[in-house]
């Protein structure tokens, strides 16, 4: 039976385990109920959708086991999240031509949790599959966005100078290889003209042999891999989802700002956004490089808070972290090769099929993880879920259109 939780007035209390050391390596942060029965998952059985329902939630539940990780930390007072006076019920909707509901989709789809925030306040929040508050969930390609954000954030500090910068300016051993021509504008679209295959299930995919070179935990091996690789068209021609390329503007802002990438993301975001809990990121290995592309692992509500962050256009406390309009361009389609493509930089635009979704884009993960955004209903859900399968198109229902029914719902 759905059980929803909703936050008190006040919030709730921060986050205070004792410290962990900042560089974690393949320790769980602490086994859940669901751990009693079941151990995690090791990263190739997740990258083949190989695993039982209790493995699966498991392992999403404790991600630190699957690669070092270091630790974003938080700071400061929790930020409350007021409990909304209209309260979210089930809302209908259609999903390939059939009516479901709400209870269908939080079933159907496994969803371990959803928030659902208007105006800034709970208007839905849930967990199921032995998921609750605490729970550190990981993001998949969410970290894509997150990473996105720091790159605006870099732009408006000044660290980076344009988004039309070569790759080599602060990756020269990139000089000589199939990105020596490419921008980091063109990586940010997925537009950099560098051949990639991203089938997870494939075990002779690019995907597949990058996440080979992970788990050898060798420092540099990701940047060799992606400086080995080949052309097959010119920057800007051409979309092609490449995983391995976020890990790229990984490194990048890791040279522009001098800091690992948790640190940075911590201190522009983590530690000012009143965040429940510390949150992991994963490392190429020990002290490595952070993974630009994957492996953040954070509470449900903490992605809703950042999920805040990014529909209030960027400002905390009045002080603008991005540049005035950034998340309109990063959230927006693009035209690559003289196609319009749904593809901002790092997020995805949501298919404009419902006029309720004009403007709305969204970061989203394999096995069904999303942060959805639409500033122009003040609206940010946040669906934490552990389907079957890596490809989340194979999904039982559709996310739009729910997204779309309870967009509409609170209206």
């Amino acid at each position: 039976m759905l059980a929803a939780v909703f936050l008190a007035q006040n919030g709730v209390a921060p986050y205070t385990r004792a410290m962990k050391p900042e560089i974690l390596i393949g320790v769980p942060l602490g086994l859940g109920t669901a751990a009693a029965t079941a151990q995690p998952a090791g990263a190739r059985q997740v990258f083949d959708g190989a695993m039982l329902p209790g493995v699966e939630v498991v392992t999403f539940e404790h991600s630190d086991t699957l690669f070092p990780v270091r630790r974003v930390l938080r700071k400061g007072p929790v930020s409350p999240l007021s409990r909304a006076t209209a309260q979210l019920k089930n809302v209908p909707f259609q999903s390939r031509g059939t009516a479901y509901d709400l209870f269908d989709y939080m079933a159907n789809n496994r969803v371990a949790g959803l928030l659902v925030l208007k105006d800034g306040a709970v208007a839905f929040e849930d967990y199921e599959l032995g998921a609750g508050p605490e729970t550190r969930w990981i993001s998949f390609s969410m970290a894509k966005s997150v990473t996105s954000t720091l790159v605006g954030a870099a732009l408006q500090q000044g660290r980076l100078v344009s988004l039309d910068d070569p790759l080599t300016r602060y990756q020269p051993q990139l000089k000589g290889g199939a990105y020596d021509d490419v921008s980091l504008r063109n990586v940010m679209q997925m537009a950099s003209g560098v051949k990639w295959n991203e089938t997870y299930t494939d075990p002779h995919s690019d995907r597949r042999k990058l996440l080979d070179i992970q788990l050898e935990q060798k420092p540099g091996g990701i940047m060799a891999f992606m400086n080995s690789l080949s052309k097959a068209g010119a920057p800007g021609s051409i979309w092609n989802y490449s995983t391995g390329e976020t890990f790229l503007v990984g490194a990048l802002l890791e040279a522009a700002t001098r800091k690992p990438l948790a640190t940075y993301l911590s201190e522009t975001l983590w530690s000012r956004l009143g965040m429940e809990q510390d949150a992991t990121w994963w490392v190429e290995s020990p002290e490595g490089m952070g993974f630009g592309g994957s492996g953040l692992g954070a509470t449900l509500r903490d992605y809703g808070r950042f999920g805040l962050l990014v529909q209030r256009d960027g400002v905390i406390e009045g002080q603008r972290i991005v540049p005035a309009g950034w998340f309109q361009q990063a959230g927006s389609p693009h035209v690559i090769g003289g196609k319009s493509v749904d593809y901002g930089y790092l997020w995805w635009p949501v298919p404009s099929g419902d006029p309720i979704h004009h403007g709305a884009f969204q970061a989203t993960g394999i096995f069904g993880q999303h942060i959805y955004i639409n500033q122009r209903e003040k609206l940010v859900i946040v669906v934490l879920s552990a389907r079957p399968k890596p490809d989340s198109a194979l999904s039982v229902l559709e996310d739009p259109p729910f997204f779309a029914a309870v967009a509409k719902a609170l209206q």
